[in-house]
């Protein structure tokens, strides 16, 4: 993948995105350009497996789908991975999701990158009319649940350590920072 990307010339198109197929990298498209970072931390993978141990049946128990790090197609161009999406039941062999089955997208905070979850993902996310939005911050352990007002997300709820977060849609779950981050 390496060679493909540094002798690439121009903006990158979808086709040619999608064609570079699966790496050890993280690999996102936004407006042409690629966004790479390397393998998340233990860290991040711990808290991801954990978050979606709590989501997966409640995304089950109403007929959705929970996804980690999936392509999630928010318009031509714009391809982010997210770290976990709750979606509607969707072909599981599509090489992404579209933006418009996704009812929950998850983001697991790293330190060195937050400014593209808190703010380009966040912008991108609620403009392909995500209503739910989680994040959770790696460092403090907080957890963010904002809620998509118009074309701009609202925190709706924010729990720390010693709190619960409770989701009462799209899914139902009660959530304990501590149960996430060690």
């Amino acid at each position: 993948m390496t060679a493909a990307v540094f002798d690439h010339d121009g903006p990158w198109t979808e086709e040619e995105y999608l064609a570079l197929g699966e790496t050890s990298q993280r690999v996102e498209l936004f407006d042409g350009s690629l966004h790479v970072t390397p393998a998340p931390t233990p860290r991040h993978q711990r808290i991801s497996r954990k978050l979606g141990n709590i989501l997966e049946p409640a995304a089950e128990a109403v007929g959705l789908e929970l996804l980690e790090a999936v392509n999630v197609r928010l318009q031509s161009g714009r391809v982010p991975v997210p770290d976990l999406v709750v979606t509607d039941p969707v072909d599981l062999d599509d090489v992404y999701v579209a933006a418009a089955d996704v009812r929950l997208v998850c983001e697991i905070i790293s330190p060195g990158n937050a400014s593209t979850d808190k703010v380009l993902k966040m912008h991108y996310y609620a403009a392909a009319h995500i209503d739910w939005y989680l994040l959770v911050e790696q460092e403090t352990g907080a957890l963010r649940l904002h809620r998509r007002r118009h074309a701009h997300y609202v925190e709706h709820s924010v729990a720390k350590r010693g709190e619960v977060l409770e989701l009462v849609e799209p899914v139902r779950a009660k959530i304990r920072p501590e149960d996430l981050v060690p």
